[in-house]
């Protein structure tokens, strides 16, 4: 099979209009994946050519030569210094707004023109059909020809995340122009269909994690109140399995079977409304999410879930602000070493701390009887209470933590580690050193006062979030000494 048969694709071509660049894009991904798409139906249906058949992915390229130094107050949307980048692109359409904004800024900051044009990196064929329910691909031995010997599989070696680890190396003298390649897109494109059983595009802006499905229905219960309200800007409501809604009094029929991460979406016409995620328990489930996440480029990400109070001063029901975090969830150890520090981001506790104020009409020195900032400390281990005290809870006094849980680190690491603005906001569930184990009738009153509280408060810091310039929430802070022009 030394032929390969591929679409006639445009050639490169420059554009110093970021509208008009998208729209390059748009068309040549469409043209690479109908093609793919066509070749497969008919592969499946009359058998395998003599030769593969092959698309690739737009490709945005950039190149500067100038030393001049663009507004250091701005984290993103410039290039640090002259050379050639360039980024593979998969769905422009869905990130028509976000490609256009990051690709306006380049332009507009370095007077230089971008060019658009094929790239050299295959198109899997799995993800070219993703958006396709009459194509699937079959399982290796189903067809009557080997798959990989006619179109390009996804490719793990390649797949990977040493741009936002910091450990890429430029081989052929042009530098990453964003954090993710196309097919690690396109790969987590496809996890997060899997794990929340909805579609990337009904993802907005801000998103809420929680580790338990009670936030879930306070979260329905206030996104009819807003369908309800016609100023409030809200457009409709999606739940789990893609069930859209657009008016309050539509019921959704639940589900036969959860996905493993239940995702909810009060959207709004821009994207910037708010999602929730119930993660379930464990840093596991917090990496995983937040590692396809990520690629959607949220403005935010907040923790909203429960925790064990670790001092005797502390109730139930208390808030917990982190503004410090103990990492022995040990997920990303591989990828963030522990020994790197996690800062706590201004704009994010000012929200938070605000919010908190706003809903429970408490403020200044008062707001202290029912919150406290401080470490945060994120375990792998649920049943940490049964170990030999002198070691965890040694550690824990010894790092000034006031709070205990399975995901809060994991969430705020990953946002660190993909330059996400992150926060954490807990709610004291139960306090293990202090005799009151989470128990069933102990609880009971607990989730039905503070639920809607805590929730009401995640969401009006995310408002508030919502109305803050880009360049401001997205802290300088995060980015590294040789980063990426898109955010």
């Amino acid at each position: 099979m030394s032929k390969i048969d591929t679409p006639d694709s445009f050639r490169a071509e420059s554009f110093d209009d970021a509208k008009a660049a998208v729209d390059r894009l748009i068309e040549l991904y469409d043209e690479a994946t109908d093609f793919l798409c066509s070749r497969f139906a008919q592969v499946l249906q009359e058998g395998a050519p003599g030769h593969r058949l092959r698309a690739f992915y737009p490709e945005i390229r950039f190149t500067t030569t100038s030393f001049a130094q663009v507004d250091s107050r701005l984290s993103f949307g410039h290039v640090t210094t002259p050379g050639t980048y360039s980024t593979t692109v998969t769905r422009p359409d869905l990130f028509r707004a976000y490609l256009t904004q990051q690709i306006g800024l380049l332009i507009r900051n370095h007077g230089q023109p971008i060019t658009i044009g094929p790239s050299h990196t295959p198109i899997p064929i799995h993800f070219a059909v993703a958006r396709r329910p009459d194509l699937s691909v079959p399982q290796q031995g189903a067809s009557n020809f080997t798959l990989r010997d006619v179109f390009d599989v996804p490719d793990l070696a390649t797949t990977n995340d040493d741009i936002v680890n910091g450990t890429f190396t430029v081989s052929d003298g042009v530098g990453p122009l964003s954090l993710f390649t196309a097919q690690r897109v396109d790969y987590s494109l496809a996890r997060l269909a899997h794990y929340t059983a909805t579609d990337a595009e009904h993802f907005q802006n801000h998103v809420l994690f929680t580790n338990y499905q009670f936030y879930v229905a306070e979260f329905e219960a206030y996104a009819r109140a807003m369908l309800a309200d016609p100023d409030s800007g809200y457009s409709s409501f999606v739940a789990t399995g893609n069930v859209e809604i657009t008016d309050a009094d539509t019921e959704i029929e639940p589900p036969l079977k959860l996905p493993q991460m239940p995702t909810y979406h009060l959207k709004r016409a821009d994207g910037s409304g708010i999602t929730l995620v119930n993660i379930g328990v464990g840093p596991s489930n917090a990496k995983t999410a937040t590692d396809h996440i990520a690629v959607l480029r949220p403005h935010a990400w907040l923790m909203v879930g429960h925790c064990a109070g670790l001092r005797n001063t502390q109730a139930l029901g208390d808030f917990v602000l982190a503004h410090g975090y103990l990492r022995e969830d040990h997920v990303l150890d591989d990828d963030l070493p522990v020994w790197t520090p996690i800062p706590a981001l201004a704009e994010i506790q000012t929200s938070l701390e605000q919010a908190v104020a706003e809903v429970t009409e408490l403020s200044g020195y008062e707001l202290k009887r029912i919150m406290r900032t401080g470490t945060v400390a994120t375990i792998d281990n649920r049943n940490w209470e049964l170990r030999d005290q002198s070691g965890p809870v040694q550690r824990l006094s010894q790092s000034r933590a006031i709070a205990l849980d399975m995901e809060s680190a994991t969430i705020a690491a990953n946002g660190y580690r993909f330059r996400v603005p992150y926060g954490t906001l807990l709610c004291v569930s139960d306090k293990p050193l202090h005799g009151e184990l989470k128990l069933p009738g102990m609880a009971s009153d607990f989730y039905n006062t503070q639920v809607s509280r805590h929730l009401n408060i995640g969401i009006r810091a995310m408002e508030m979030l919502r109305t803050m310039p880009l360049e401001r929430l997205h802290s300088r802070k995060l980015r590294s000494f040789d980063e990426t022009a898109f955010l």
